[in-house]
């Protein structure tokens, strides 16, 4: 609508349209907040349930999270052992006819360097499945060692079983590790179809709201503009203020409301110009 169309509206066809609106929204607001009670009532348990499938995937998560901490703790606790035993026997001429392929593999080491870059990387799924398959590689290769080193060298039974079990504690951690990265991937949508239906259901809320805020004007707005088509736009008390005050000082050779803040924003710059 133009600007001229707006202002050849008069006052009571503008309040007569502002009644018709009201009266409108009090037969439509009823259905409109039942519908919405509906949709809530359908949502909620849909919600609930998002929520409950989010915590047991997340219990799941901590879990074989807790799995492999544990597992972890106990290798890394038998790869300082292993390592001191290794020394040991080196010193005492134990550690002797090494086959070639294990010393240029150094499982020690090797299994020192995954596990520092493990603890200490900030990585991603990809990346940390592939270190995973680097150290299951390793471990398959030292445990053919081992199978060859105890038949070559009966003594040293008690070390090669020291590291068996240490191999058995890395693989437990790293299956744990897997199933840890695999659940949280399936938790991930179940947290965003959660963060979904929440915001659904606070907007169908905020909305219900809003339509009983509206119903419950209603009464008084109606009044209001009945009001005020039988009585004018003038001061009529009691929280009736005269509508019409800058429309008369306009017509009388005024400022506007507009034109005067306009004029009050400019003398606050003039004023704050002369301090500076």
């Amino acid at each position: 609508m133009e600007v001229d169309e707006l202002l050849a509206i008069s006052p009571e066809q503008l309040a007569q349209a502002l009644l018709v609106r009201r009266q409108v929204l009090k037969q439509e607001l009823p259905n409109v907040i039942r519908n919405l009670e509906a949709e809530e009532d359908s949502l909620v348990p849909r919600v609930r349930r998002a929520v409950e499938s989010h915590r047991k995937a997340n219990e799941t998560v901590a879990k074989y999270k807790e799995d492999r901490n544990k597992s972890q703790r106990v290798a890394a606790k038998l790869l300082v052992d292993v390592k001191d035993s290794r020394d040991n026997l080196t010193e005492t001429g134990g550690m002797v006819n090494l086959d070639p392929n294990w010393k240029k593999e150094e499982l020690i080491e090797g299994l020192e360097e995954l596990e520092n870059e493990i603890q200490t990387s900030a990585l991603d799924h990809r990346s940390e499945r592939k270190l995973l398959d680097r150290r299951k590689k390793l471990l398959e290769e030292n445990e053919r060692w081992l199978k060859s080193r105890r038949e070559a060298n009966p003594e040293m039974s008690r070390f090669i079983d020291s590291r068996k079990q240490m191999v058995s504690s890395y693989r437990e951690a790293d299956s744990a590790h897997r199933k840890m990265l695999d659940a949280v991937s399936k938790a991930q949508p179940l947290h965003e179809k959660k963060v979904l239906l929440n915001a659904e259901l606070r907007e169908i809320r905020r909305q219900m709201d809003r339509a009983r805020e509206l119903l419950d004007q209603s009464d008084l707005a109606i009044e209001h503009w009945e009001r005020r088509l039988d009585g004018g736009f003038g001061d009529l008390g009691a929280g009736f203020r005269d509508l019409m005050a800058a429309t008369n000082r306009v017509t009388s050779g005024g400022r506007s409301s507009f034109a005067r803040n306009r004029k009050s924003e400019s003398d606050l710059k003039d004023s704050g110009g002369e301090d500076e």
